[in-house]
């Protein structure tokens, strides 16, 4: 082949058009998250809806791209070209103004603020990667265009993954809306010129001229088949992303990882790189059975090894199977219909994470779900081939199969009754026992799914399941929360995932006593002990983030307390005696406002709180859109004008103390931190660490509520409180600019504490 043969066909300028195209939709998506966080916060389910409605544009846009197909190609790029420039109306990118949702909506409302505001430019942009392979194709001596939809995912990939790490930290959203509308002109460029490179000369589309090939349309059993394997890697991102958030470890990151290993997997899977694939493949069901055999454990004790084994479980599984995919792909005539069954896979398996599983069930059982079907749809290469080494007949393999599956089932039944909630033992020789016989099954797919359902079961599956009969448990669209009881600690304790969300004494005598982040030492315990002191009797309290409701003990006869709650289940759990009765001991007749808390200050009276706590952490994820200058803004508005604002900020992975220390220099206000040590310098073990911030606008607030600062290392004093740690430098967070890059102490992420 010649230079100007390799160029004839303009591959660069295909592969930069579907580069471009690929990294501006996967720009667009964190982008736009960031821009809603002030409207909808961060839960994981956020972020879950959001994939789901692009996952819904990106059918459409392959919906349309294969509609196109019908006509020659000049006349695809004149209609496409148009539609591109009638999608310009919604540039530059911005959220539409729409009404709030009311509580409980949450589910539908986010998907329609999405579509209200990105989905014309979304559409266009989705259809670039089949339709510029169909252009592709055209040109005879092209050659197969399917490797271009690796370059489309590697580009996806370096858009996801360059906007925390560059762009967000470098430029406010407005400075991002306009460089993503110079990219959205550049590919509308791009796509022009691609246009003209097939306008002329003698091209053929292989969709319009049959006689390309003799291959028949697909039937509709192996069009379900692409369908399922496509739907499966799409529900376990999601699923994978909801399990490590709820039940392995909330550390930041965590949600943007499993779509990108996603998107990477396309690109090795439709790439030349086919030794990889096959090697992958070779060794997917052996990762099914060591990490998915886990995919039932409630508790994975916030273990980063877990966290990174299911991130490992997740590239490899999706790996194989779209490499799977790979190889059943069709000739070029049904291309789009092959990348439209693809992204209808993909919103299949969207929808079942993200929007029936959570509705179904009471836990994240859509995981364990997933990898079974994963292990079902698999390519599944036998690893060790012993019936044909020894030379054994079809009917002795089925029997000597029958009965290694009846021995698996033996060990998860050992499993379950020796269970005390860790693999030690005999427990964990019963599993190697089980995943020995996974192995050797994998050539048959019946015995090799039952086998990695048995040991699901056996590692604490039999307890999760167990769990969803009691009542203890129960699920909403921001998290998975359990009540559980210990009689030999006296305690009751409310988790939300792994994170310990509540906790209350059962013993009579004590039941009233406040427990873990809310002790009487804590910042929020000895600011609300003064509050008769610092506003009088009728002091008026604010408390965002409702919990078990354990600071309602500190409410006094005559406060007025208002309460501000997200999650209508919380509300649900702690109003119910028979799990917590702090509220209806001590604050049953306090208001508690359902909704997202800033929206909700925002609309109550100038000026009504003398304390206003903000405690809206969702385990250890920022909720930002609560910490910028316009929500400070929003408090103060709130607050009289000797108010304290009182934040917890608490929190394994980020230091956000420069965060409240700017925020305060900017304003002129006092502030200071009280960092409680909690055990074991109390010696109870109901009592937790934990970290507030005090602001206020008038000095002489603050020296009634501290007493007067004491020096930085006199921290952990018994009841000190202690100057904000600046940073000099440190940008202010507001709706338009905030990082949590600067704040992330990345010894937390490695199991070291950043100092």
């Amino acid at each position: 082949m010649t230079l100007s043969d390799s160029l004839s066909p303009r591959r660069w300028l295909f592969v930069l058009t579907i580069l471009v195209g690929s990294f501006l939709l996967f720009q667009v998506q964190p982008m736009v998250a960031r821009m809603v966080l002030p409207k909808l916060g961060g839960a994981p389910a956020v972020w879950n809806s959001a994939m789901l409605v692009y996952q819904a544009l990106l059918l459409g846009g392959y919906a349309y791209a294969h509609w196109l197909g019908r006509f020659d190609v000049r006349r695809q790029a004149i209609i496409h070209v148009a539609l591109f420039l009638v999608a310009a109306l919604w540039l530059p990118i911005g959220i539409a103004h729409i009404a709030p949702p009311g509580a409980g909506q949450e589910a539908l409302w986010v998907p329609l603020l999405l579509l209200a505001s990105i989905g014309p430019v979304f559409f266009v942009v989705s259809a670039q990667a089949p339709l510029m392979q169909r252009w592709f194709a055209a040109d005879a001596r092209a050659g197969d265009p399917y490797y271009l939809y690796a370059a489309s995912n590697l580009g996806s990939f370096a858009g996801l993954i360059s906007y925390p790490a560059l762009v967000e930290p470098s430029l406010p959203l407005a400075a991002q809306s306009w460089g993503w509308t110079a990219g959205y002109a550049l590919l509308v460029l791009l796509v022009a010129a691609c246009a003209a490179a097939r306008w002329q000369g003698r091209v053929t589309d292989p969709a319009v001229d049959a006689a390309a090939t003799d291959e028949p349309r697909p039937t509709w059993r192996r069009q379900l088949h692409w369908l399922l394997i496509a739907a499966v890697p799409s529900g376990l991102m999601l699923s994978t992303t909801t399990h490590l958030t709820t039940d392995i470890v909330a550390m930041p990151l965590l949600w943007v990882l499993p779509l990108g290993l996603y998107l990477l997997s396309f690109v090795i899977a439709f790439s030349t790189m086919d030794r990889l694939t096959e090697v992958i493949t070779f060794i997917a069901p052996a990762v099914l059975l060591a990490v998915g055999g886990l995919a039932l454990l409630s508790s994975g004790g916030g273990s980063m090894m877990v966290a990174m084994a299911s991130l490992a479980m997740l590239f490899v599984v999706a790996t194989a199977l779209h490499g799977y995919l790979y190889h059943l792909r069709p000739a070029l005539q049904h291309l789009t219909l092959f990348y439209l069954i693809m992204s209808a896979g993909g919103v299949v398996g969207g929808l079942f994470a993200a929007l029936f599983a959570p509705l179904l069930f009471d836990w994240v059982y859509e995981h364990p779900l997933l990898v079974l079907a994963a292990a079902a749809l698999l390519p599944l290469p036998a690893l060790l081939p012993w019936d044909k080494w020894l030379r054994l007949s079809a009917s002795r393999t089925a029997i000597a199969v029958a009965v290694l599956v009846a021995i698996a089932a033996f060990a998860s039944w050992h499993m379950v009754s020796e269970w005390g909630g860790v693999l030690e033992g005999a427990t964990a020789a019963w599993g190697i026992v089980i995943f020995v016989i996974g192995l050797l099954v994998i050539g048959w797919r019946w015995a090799f799914v039952a086998t990695l359902a048995l040991l699901m079961i056996g590692v604490g599956g039999w307890d999760t399941v167990q769990e969803s009969f009691t009542g203890a448990r129960v699920r909403s669209y921001f998290g998975v929360y359990t009540v559980t009881d210990y009689p030999a600690q006296q305690q009751r304790r409310l988790a939300h995932g792994t994170t310990l969300h509540g906790l209350q004494r059962t013993d009579p005598a004590h039941r009233r006593e406040p427990t873990t982040y809310y002790g009487p030492k804590s910042g929020v315990g000895l600011t609300l002990t003064k509050a008769e002191a610092l506003a009088g009797p009728g002091a008026s309290v604010g408390i965002v983030g409702l919990g078990a409701g354990t600071l309602a003990c500190y409410r006094k006869p005559g406060q007025q307390w208002t309460i501000f709650e997200i999650d209508p289940v919380m509300v649900d759990i702690a109003r119910d005696p028979a799990k917590f009765t702090f509220l209806s001991d001590c604050a049953g007749d306090s208001p508690i406002v359902i909704g997202d808390a800033r929206l909700k200050i925002a609309e109550q009276p100038a000026g009504r709180f003398d304390i206003l706590v903000i405690d809206a952490f969702s385990s250890d994820a920022i909720p930002l859109h609560l910490l910028t200058k316009e929500a400070i803004g929003i408090y103060q508005r709130a607050l009289k004008p000797d108010g304290i604002l009182l934040i917890h900020i608490s929190n394994r992975f980020f230091g956000l103390e420069p965060v409240l220390a700017e925020e305060a220099r900017a304003r002129g206000w006092s502030s200071a931190i009280r960092l409680d040590p909690g055990p074991p310098e109390y010696g109870i073990d109901d009592l937790t660490g934990s970290n507030w911030v005090a602001l206020t606008a008038t000095a002489p607030r603050m020296q009634q509520l501290t007493g007067g600062l004491r020096p930085r290392d006199a921290a952990r004093d018994d009841g000190a409180w202690v100057p904000l740690k600046s940073r000099p430098g440190f940008e202010r967070w507001t709706d338009d600019y905030a990082s949590t890059l600067p704040v992330l102490m990345w010894g937390s992420l490695i199991g070291k504490r950043d100092e």
